[in-house]
């Protein structure tokens, strides 16, 4: 899965020149919290709410409501925008696991997305975790069966002949290297709730049965 398959690309922006009531003003009307910063055509960089939040006075500010409006409307985005800010950014065809480790290294939210000089949409990582979801194949009803394996080839090919042999739907699979038991761990989704055969199957190969779960009903 790419960028461009979970991307948002109705991208709201603001200008360098813009004041912050208005930077304020587009991320509660549109319901985000982040806005890419223009200079003309160019990316200049990127605004969070909490960029905004820290440039406005605190609650024990003296002054009154009107004041702090005046100044909210005449302080601009390129006052509170760092100068040189490093923009991290992503293209339509960057692998979504990437965009998450690029998030994830410099502790950003949200990457811009580019094709060469321009932007085409925005990335966050609420669409990260929907894609998760998504890949998973956790919204439907369906069995969660969490298995210890060996390692070295073969496991998986029979663990899924198993489920094939007796015509059980294979939903999603994961393998991973659990550090913390020093093991491989698989797990399986099937779309079969009545899981007892398939334990018992997996357990009379020798495989380590760790957890099963059951979600009959899925939101």
């Amino acid at each position: 899965m790419r960028v461009k398959d979970r991307m948002s690309a109705d991208v709201f922006t603001i200008g360098l020149d813009a004041s912050v009531n208005e930077a304020f003003r587009i991320m509660k009307e549109k319901n985000i919290r982040r806005l890419p910063v223009m200079d003309k055509n160019r990316l200049a960089g990127i605004i969070t709410l909490g960029d905004l939040n820290q440039a406005t006075p605190s609650a024990a500010t003296s002054l009154s409501i009107y004041e702090l409006n005046y100044l909210l409307a005449r302080t601009r985005v390129k006052d509170i925008f760092p100068p040189h800010q490093k923009v991290i950014t992503v293209t339509p065809q960057t692998y979504i696991e990437t965009a998450a480790k690029l998030m994830l290294q410099h502790q950003i939210s949200g990457l811009p997305v580019m094709e060469g000089d321009k932007l085409v949409g925005i990335i966050t990582e609420t669409d990260l975790f929907r894609a998760l979801i998504d890949i998973l194949g956790v919204k439907r009803p369906h069995t969660r069966i969490d298995t210890l394996i060996p390692e070295g080839p073969g496991s998986l090919a029979e663990i899924t002949g198993i489920m094939a042999s007796r015509g059980i739907n294979i939903i999603n699979t994961v393998v991973y290297f659990d550090d913390a038991l020093g093991k491989y761990k698989v797990i399986l989704r099937i779309e079969a709730l009545d899981y007892q055969p398939v334990v018992e199957a997996l357990r009379s190969k020798g495989y380590e049965i760790e957890s099963v779960l059951v979600s009959e009903r899925v939101e």
